[in-house]
Formats: C-alpha cells, structure tokens, sequence
C-alpha cells in the first residue's frame, strides 16, 4: 500500500511511516525543506518535496501518482500565527483532497483535533481560536467530498511510549491525552480497511487495544450530524 503523508516531517507522520515502512507498505512523506528528507528517508519512507503554502494542484497532484491513500498529518505548529493556522491546517488539507480526487486516490484520513466543531474556549486567545476554526473548517469540506474520508481528533499529545491502548469513537469522548505513538498506530490500523470511513472520530488513551478500537468501527453506518 502506498500512502503519502502530508506533514511528512511531523512528530505523528515519522512514527507513522516507521510503523507502514515495518509492515512492508510504501509511506511517502511531503514535506516542505530539503533539510528534512534525510529524517523522513530514516523512517523508512520516500520524500517528495511540496510546500502545501506555496503550489498548485497540478503538483500535489503529481506527488499523489500510484498512491492508494493519503494522510493529511500536516500543521503550523506551535509559535506560528493565526494566518498559518488557516493555510496550513484548513487551506492545505482542502489542497491535498483536491489533489485527491483530482487523481482517483479514494482513501482520505486527516488528523485533526479535540475541539473542532466546537466554539473555541475563549480564554485560550486569537492563535488557539484561529487553530480550531482553521480545523473546523478543513473537517466540513472533507465531508462534503465523494472520498473515503475518516476524521480523527486525538486529545491532549504526549511524547509518551505508546501503551496500544486507547479509547476511539464518535463524538463526544471525554477529554484527555494520547501518545502520539498511539495516534500513529491508529492511524495505520485505518488505512487499510473500511473501517472508520466517513465517520469522525475522537481519540485518547483509554483500555481497548488499537486494533481490536479500529475492528468495533466495522459496519458503523454514517451519523447524519457528523460535526
């Protein structure tokens, strides 16, 4: 299986391509600076080369060739500024599905956030505010898509070894934290079958291991208020 990952460089995407790179799949990683391929080529992936701020459709589109999935992993990051959070976590996702579509690569998984959908906490100020409308954004036009989409809110990331256990289901979860281990591992427990399609889901560690979390979804049928 191939998978391109945007956010190619990120802490979730290089546990990610490590974990498909292991099981034998083929994880492309899109990242923005030449200075990162050597870490993503490390973790077992190929590099394309793709700032998501600064191109076409027609060259992530190029970038998406032979894929049978994609990933969208990418983000401002801590220390940028609202307008960031807008090209980065809402415009580039909208960029990466076009590419999608445009390409016939049905499988879509965007890594979004606890919070999304939801009105910001007004005391976490203007960043915090733009982070979850540019998510909220980005998750309402994946769902208008002919895609195969899932849509994942982690909690609270940790840098924690991963425990394989967690708590996964549609909204609302009770806040907490996952390692980002667990993330990765949920992630490449998705991409191979129907489960989780068209579903958002919220995750957090919890006590059901990741594969057994990712079988319970079989068969759901889509909410109709997925927000």
């Amino acid at each position: 299986m191939r998978v391109v990952i945007a956010g190619g460089h990120g802490q979730i995407a290089l546990r990610l391509e490590r974990l498909l790179a292991a099981r034998g799949d083929q994880p492309v990683g899109l990242i923005r600076k030449p200075a990162q391929i050597a870490d993503v080529q490390a973790a077992g992936a190929l590099v394309h080369v793709c700032d998501l701020e600064d191109t076409g459709v027609q060259e992530v589109s190029e970038a998406l060739l032979g894929a049978d999935a994609v990933v969208f992993a990418a983000g401002a990051g801590p220390g940028s500024g609202a307008e960031r959070k807008k090209t980065v976590d809402q415009d580039a996702s909208a960029l990466l599905a076009d590419a999608a579509e445009r390409m016939g690569v049905r499988r879509f998984v965007q890594i979004s956030s606890m919070g999304a959908g939801t009105a910001p906490d007004p005391g976490r100020g203007e960043v915090w505010a733009a982070y979850i409308e540019a998510k909220t954004r980005a998750e309402e036009d994946l769902r208008r898509r002919d895609l195969d989409w899932t849509i994942v809110r982690p909690g609270r990331l940790t840098g924690d070894p991963g425990a394989g256990l967690v708590r996964l289901a549609e909204p609302p979860v009770e806040r907490g934290a996952v390692p980002r281990d667990d993330v990765a591992a949920v992630i490449a427990a998705l991409l191979p079958g129907t489960a989780g399609i068209k579903l958002t889901l919220e995750l957090v560690s919890g006590d059901t291991p990741v594969e057994e979390a990712v079988r319970a979804l079989a068969g759901m049928s889509p909410p109709r208020d997925r927000r």
